[in-house]
Order: structure tokens, then C-alpha cells, then sequence
């Protein structure tokens, strides 16, 4: 298992597709909002914890159409899923790979990003939380929604319409969250909902993901 993480690891920083390209988007994306919207300090406040959270998940939606297509082109999977590792297994490491490549690197940036958005001050330690606790589960998700389209051409189109619904809760308690924090008001309710639904999705998706590889690899 160490030896396929640190395998997916290097293919992700090698090829530039996930720690890269997800950080320069979520720039991109937060730098165009004040165009957008106009310089006001204070409509930039309102909107900043939803336009972060957006721009997060947008950011870790960009590299998953390669998370499992590399290994189905040169064959690497067919292997893996007859090593002794689970598929199960095998999923759950592509998908940590995915996190710590681009949901970490965006949970970590995020209150530097939030300076450009005018975010309040009481709002940096919820809105880095909220995406602790919700990125997990994105990059879970989009590990089942990559099985899915695994073997298609040019699927990256689909995988972004079978995932972006199943990312919606996860966007909407996160934001509320950052959005509570900031306005100085209580967040546990959200945050403990958000970390139900990515408990969930770790706990079951795996096991989804899996056995749609079976079918796929048949």
C-alpha cells in the first residue's frame, strides 16, 4: 500500500496535473471574482467563503479524470486488481494520492486566497476546517466517478456531470460553515454534518468504486 501511494504520488507531481494545475485554477478563480463582482470590500466579504469553497472543489474536480486513465492505458490496473491489494484498498490510496496532491495543497492556500477576498478575520479558522473536513471526501467521490468513466474516451466531460451532484452537499455545508464563522456566528452544526457526510462517503465509496472497477475490468 506505502509503495502504490508513493508510485501515485510521483506520477501526480511528475505529470503536473494535480498539485499545479489545481492551485493555479483556484488563483485564477479567486483573482476573476473581484472583476467580476466589482472592488466593493464589503459585497467581497459576503460572497468570499462560498466563492472559495467553489473554487476548491472546481479545483480538485480539474485532475481526476487521470486518477484511475494511466493505469487502465499502459495497464497498470489490470494488475493491481490481481495483487493481493483489495480494489477497495487500491482506490481508497488513489484517492488519499489525489488529496494530498490537491486538496491539501488548496486547504493550505485558502486563507492566503482569502486576503484577496476581503474574508473577515473570524472567518480563516472555520473556512480552513470546513475544507479539511469536506476535500476527503471529494477526492473520494471523484475516485468512484473516475471508475465509472474508467475506458471511455475522452470522458473527463461525463465524469464532471455523474460527480458535481454528488459534491453538492459537501459544497453546501462547507460553505455555510466558512459562511457562519466569518459572520461570527456558531458552526458546529455544520461542521458536524459536513464530517458525517465525509465519514460516510469514505466508509461506503471505496467499496462502490470497486466493484464498478470489477465490471469495467471484466
Amino acid at each position: 500500500m506505502r509503495a502504490l501511494l508513493l508510485r501515485d504520488l510521483q506520477l501526480a507531481l511528475r505529470a503536473g496535473g494535480g498539485f499545479g494545475l489545481g492551485l493555479a485554477f483556484f488563483l485564477i478563480v479567486v483573482v476573476l471574482v473581484p472583476f467580476s463582482v466589482g472592488p466593493a470590500a464589503a459585497l467581497l466579504a459576503r460572497i468570499a467563503p462560498g466563492v472559495l469553497w467553489l473554487g476548491a472543489l472546481l479545483a480538485c474536480l480539474l485532475s481526476l479524470d487521470r486518477l484511475l486513465a494511466v493505469d487502465w492505458e499502459d495497464g497498470a490496473l489490470d494488475l493491481l486488481a490481481t495483487s493481493p491489494l483489495p480494489l477497495e484498498g487500491v482506490v481508497a490510496i488513489k484517492a488519499v494520492a489525489h488529496w494530498i496532491t490537491t486538496g491539501l495543497p488548496l486547504v493550505l492556500v485558502a486563507p492566503v486566497l482569502g486576503v484577496l477576498l476581503n474574508l473577515p478575520v473570524a472567518g480563516y479558522g472555520p473556512l480552513v476546517v470546513s475544507l479539511a473536513l469536506g476535500t476527503p471526501a471529494l477526492s473520494m467521490i471523484g475516485a468512484f466517478g473516475a471508475a465509472l468513466t474508467v475506458g471511455i474516451k475522452r470522458g473527463g466531460l461525463l465524469l464532471s456531470l455523474l460527480v458535481l451532484p454528488l459534491y453538492v452537499p459537501t459544497l453546501i455545508f462547507g460553505a455555510e460553515a466558512a459562511r457562519r464563522g466569518a459572520e461570527g456566528l456558531e458552526t458546529g452544526t455544520p461542521l458536524l454534518l459536513l464530517a458525517g457526510i465525509t465519514g460516510c462517503v469514505l466508509a461506503l465509496m471505496p467499496f462502490a468504486a470497486a466493484a464498478v472497477l470489477r465490471v469495467n475490468l471484466r
